[in-house]
């Protein structure tokens, strides 16, 4: 019997060496020190051994289930102290390892340029001013010299409201006339806006685009200051030196009036399929500011003068980043907002 004893410690104490999971041992525990475990069973059958072997089997059968219930206990605390490492090092953190940067987003191209556009005016002593895009009759035409039945409205009828005064503005030169009427001379500002047109939508044109507006009143001024002003704007907005050219043009709140036209940065003014050969771009229409404009804003045109400018920002921005379609800045398409 107490050779049984002896082979049944060492078998126990083997699988308690082998055992690799909780569970195991769990299973040797109740196998060997169970209520129907062979150690208990050994023990429950004392009463049947003769008495002078029953002392000395229940005292070995006790120091085994003691010996064995300690090598479980140890065994056990082992596994626990590994499984907690292990669950330590998975949930373990670098605190010195950068954090992953926030997507915050960035700002549209249009807003980009339109905050260069304006520091750039500004800081040649431009003030910045906007006006509503809800516009009534007299200050989108009349105002601006263009009475009822003028041709240049077939161009510019565009976005009626139900109210028959009211329309969607489509130019930003409203603000003009606003600011001329609340403001005496001497006085500079440009008005960066969304204006709408009735323009077919295609690569070069949409039905709303923005617009920077520029006007300078002062009793001398010429067409010649309008010329270095709108240079040295785009010497400074295409980081190089650019030549312009003034072309005679209509427009009627202005008088003379003329086009603006800048050398070609695609080809530096030799000619390419850009500037169809020419050498030179369109960018804006200008000129002096016309009387009937000057009287309509309470203004005295035989002692103030100045010019107009009206620019599309964003054909300026196409040219700033090359991009070859208008309609790339409303489309809400990640791909193209993210290069910006």
């Amino acid at each position: 019997m107490l050779k049984d004893l002896k082979e049944l410690k060492n078998k126990a104490q083997e699988e308690v060496k082998q055992a690799n999971t909780l569970r195991e041992l769990e299973r040797i525990s109740k196998e060997y020190l169970g209520k129907k475990g062979e150690l208990t069973q050994i023990l429950h059958s004392l009463k049947d051994l003769p008495k002078t072997s029953r002392a000395e089997v229940g005292k070995e059968t006790n120091e085994i289930r003691e010996f064995l219930k300690a090598e479980i206990d140890k065994k056990v605390s082992g596994l626990e102290e590994t499984d907690k490492k292990e669950e330590e090092k998975k949930e373990w953190i670098d605190i010195s390892t950068p954090a992953p940067k926030p997507n915050l987003g960035h700002l549209h191209p249009l807003t980009i340029l339109k905050r260069k556009i304006e520091e750039i005016f500004n800081n040649m002593g431009f003030a910045t001013i906007e006006g509503p895009e809800v516009e009534n009759e007299w200050y989108n035409f009349d105002a601006l010299n263009i009475p009822k039945n003028h041709p240049a409205r077939d161009a510019w009828d565009t976005l009626w409201l139900k109210d028959d005064d009211l329309l969607l503005r489509t130019h930003t030169s409203p603000v003009q006339i606003r600011y001329m009427e609340k403001h005496q001379p001497p006085l500079r500002i440009i008005v960066p806006g969304k204006t709408f047109r009735r323009d077919a939508t295609d690569a070069s044109h949409d039905v709303q685009f923005f617009q920077i507006e520029g006007l300078m009143i002062d009793k001398e001024v010429s067409a010649a200051n309008f010329k270095a002003v709108i240079q040295e704007f785009f010497r400074q907005f295409f980081a190089k030196p650019i030549k312009v050219r003034l072309r005679p043009g209509f427009f009627p709140f202005v008088e003379p009036g003329f086009e603006i036209d800048m050398s070609c940065l695609v080809c530096g003014g030799k000619g390419c399929s850009t500037c169809q050969k020419t050498g030179w771009i369109e960018m804006m229409g200008a000129g002096m500011v016309h009387p009937n404009v000057l009287k309509a804003a309470g203004l005295n045109p035989k002692h103030w003068q100045g010019f107009a400018f009206g620019m599309g920002m964003d054909r300026l921005v196409m040219m700033k980043y090359k991009i070859n379609d208008i309609r790339l800045f409303n489309s809400g398409d990640l791909r193209f907002l993210k290069q910006f």
